[in-house]
């Protein structure tokens, strides 16, 4: 070998090897490789698909596992909805034939329980997961020290917490209208959705202040339950943000069923008075005032991101919740992410569940995969029910799309005539040229589940061609869903 060459080897290996970096972000001790902060849908389903992936994980969550969703929102309305809906059809199955003699009535409080202990299975079942996936539960107020660091409060004392990695859950909460000489809270007679879904008592009259999910299932559930309900809403129909023949339909059976549907209007002003509330509704240039027992807030949530240090850290907030880099839903400091109602983005739990699993993925084995927002399903549980996905008829339009709509009512069915569920339609928007379907939208008995025909229609780009080629069983309310894609090419078969 050339002496040269040895010399520079030699040089080489006398050469110090550096210093192991001392920086506490790589060498720090951690207790778990992710946090969860909060258990909500988001929440815990991320923690249990990253434990599944083999990570160590805690759950951090300052109330209940389950979040509001299981317990103030989602699981206990839908008991009450299913408790109305039952009293609805007795007091009605003379129709079928059924003779039912007596008074039929509701046991409000036979109902709210009911309702509480399907909440407590649930909650239960949640912890059960955890202790299954190995899963650390701390009950507490998480606040970052550092971006690796975290102290939790509970009944005055804290611990501290370290991990590589966290995904922020917090979820949102209710917003409270600032709505002239409108004050007090529940035992004033002035409710959010989490007070309504706990009501202590059937109000005799209540005004329902939104009409979006929140504001129809509870005009829907009160209403069954004997109260005077009007529903104010600020926009010209109710749920607008669904496609318009939906909203326009679910507006005439609300109203067909007693409630009293005031669109294109505003809460002007409350008074309290003698016999409760005197609220001053007022829609263009007129107003009515309207006497009320309880004022139910249903417009809006917030994003839970107070008292937790997030920008001391360096996660970015904008005015709805936290910001994400892109859909990998990595925030401004890379070791951690967020997820659902904190991010501002879409409120729905089965869009938090979906994005703590794409989000745990990302962080567990490293990758970038973004979520794709492109088939959310988005669901109301009024009876009757509405679920869409995908683009409206105006959206689709707006975005330039040359559009073929085909619609389809439940009433001619021979399933809807047998059960007695004949209100609604099925509504497809397509694009014209490919017949690619760009949305589908129904409102009528149990769309909520035949909704993912609809989703995975958009999901893989199917076209009209296929959907029409695709076998629907009979005697089914699906075969609704068919005769619109069928109406979509001009050809549905019972159409008159």
């Amino acid at each position: 070998m050339p002496t040269g060459i040895e010399s520079i080897i030699r040089e080489i290996a006398q050469i110090p090897k550096p210093e192991e970096s001392t920086q506490p972000m790589s060498q720090g001790s951690f207790d778990a490789d992710i946090i969860v902060i909060g258990a909500g849908p988001g929440g815990y389903v991320a923690a249990i698909r990253a434990a599944q992936l083999g990570a160590k994980v805690t759950v951090v969550e300052k109330e209940y596992l389950g979040g509001t969703c299981l317990n103030w929102g989602c699981i206990p309305s839908k008991a009450l909805i299913a408790s109305v809906e039952r009293l609805h059809d007795v007091k009605s199955a003379d129709k079928l034939g059924v003779v039912v003699n007596g008074e039929v009535s509701m046991d409000f409080e036979k109902m709210m329980a009911r309702k509480d202990k399907i909440v407590q299975t649930q909650r239960g079942g949640v912890g059960m997961l955890f202790k299954k996936n190995g899963i650390t539960h701390v009950e507490g107020f998480a606040k970052f020290k550092d971006a690796h660091t975290i102290e939790v409060e509970k009944d005055g004392k804290t611990t501290e917490l370290r991990a590589k990695n966290f995904v922020l859950a917090m979820g949102s909460g209710v917003i409270y209208l600032q709505i002239p000489g409108l004050e007090g809270g529940r035992d004033d007679g002035v409710w959010t959705s989490d007070d309504a879904v706990t009501a202590p008592f059937v109000p005799k009259r209540m005004l329902i202040l939104g009409a979006g999910a929140v504001g129809v299932e509870f005009s829907y559930v009160f209403n069954g339950l004997g109260s005077q309900v009007t529903l104010v809403e600020m926009m010209p129909r109710v749920i607008p943000m669904f496609d318009e023949d939906l909203g326009n339909e679910l507006g005439k059976q609300l109203s067909r069923s007693g409630i009293n549907v005031v669109t294109g209007a505003s809460l002007e002003k409350c008074k309290k008075g003698k016999n409760g509330w005197v609220c001053t509704v007022k829609t263009g240039a007129q107003t009515t005032d309207v006497e009320v027992d309880v004022v139910l807030l249903g417009v809006g949530r917030k994003a839970m991101t107070d008292n937790m240090n997030l920008e001391k850290i360096g996660v970015k907030l904008h005015r709805r919740g936290v910001e994400v880099v892109d859909d990998s839903l990595q925030t401004h400091v890379p070791n951690i992410y967020a997820i659902g109602d904190v991010t501002g983005r879409i409120q729905l739990a089965h869009v938090a569940s979906h994005e703590g699993i794409v989000a745990v993925t990302n962080i567990v084995r490293g990758e970038k995969r973004k979520v794709d927002y492109k088939a959310v399903p988005n669901c109301v549980y009024t009876v009757p029910e509405v679920a869409s996905v995908g683009l409206t008829e105006g959206q689709a339009k707006e975005q330039g799309h040359d559009v073929t709509v085909g619609k389809f009512a439940f009433r001619p069915l021979g399933k809807a005539m047998a059960s007695t569920h004949q209100e609604g339609l099925v509504k497809v928007v397509a694009e014209k040229k490919y017949g690619e379907v760009l949305g589908v939208h129904m409102l009528g008995a149990h769309v909520t589940d035949m909704i993912h025909e609809g989703v995975a229609a958009i999901k893989l780009e199917a076209t009209l061609d296929v959907m029409v080629d695709t076998i629907h069983a009979h005697p089914t309310m699906s075969e609704a869903v068919l005769e619109a894609f069928e109406d979509a090419l001009g050809h549905a078969i019972h159409k008159a």
